[in-house]
């Protein structure tokens, strides 16, 4: 499959079977981030992996997360961020999100299903899993066996506003 293709094929699963998920399987989804671009290669993000039923109660009171047998909590180091010069723009949101985007195809391709979820309660989250001061929670990568239909992988031709809208060429 292209990467287009599973790019297409990508849904946000909001619904998960009771199946775990195999190791080699999340291995395989943790080495995609592993390999994600970061600015100037600081690479400011941590992943906590979380499985165990406590731990996903936890998680739960800080998100929905779907009842998804994986969490994945995407966090930035502050401490490692890497600012634009011009304009100090912080660049470690956006890393996590690529590293995300990684983690979420190969979900795909893989045969599994994911969400990315920013709704959640940060002070929570942080005290759920005990995180020093300087990883802020970006977003959550809910992991599983979809229990729900996969969405059309045609969709976008509605779904998204017009190329012509989206691409300008000067």
């Amino acid at each position: 499959m292209s990467v287009l293709d599973i790019a297409k094929a990508r849904f946000s699963v909001r619904a998960y079977t009771e199946q775990a998920v195999e190791e080699e399987k999340l291995q395989k989804i943790l080495e995609a981030a592993h390999v994600a671009p970061t600015a100037a290669n600081l690479q400011p993000v941590r992943l906590f992996v979380v499985r165990s039923r406590e731990g996903l109660s936890a998680v739960s009171r800080a998100a929905n997360i779907y009842h998804a047998p994986v969490a994945v909590v995407v966090c930035a180091d502050k401490s490692k961020a890497w600012t634009r010069p011009f304009d100090g723009m912080v660049t470690t949101d956006i890393d996590a999100s690529i590293l995300t985007d990684h983690m979420m195809l190969m979900a795909t391709e893989l045969g599994l299903g994911s969400v990315w979820i920013c709704y959640f309660k940060p002070d929570v989250l942080k005290q759920a899993l005990g995180l020093p001061e300087n990883l802020i929670p970006v977003n959550i990568l809910a992991l599983g066996y979809p229990a729900e239909p996969a969405a059309n992988k045609d969709r976008h031709s509605q779904a998204r506003i017009p190329m012509e809208e989206l691409v300008q060429y000067r």
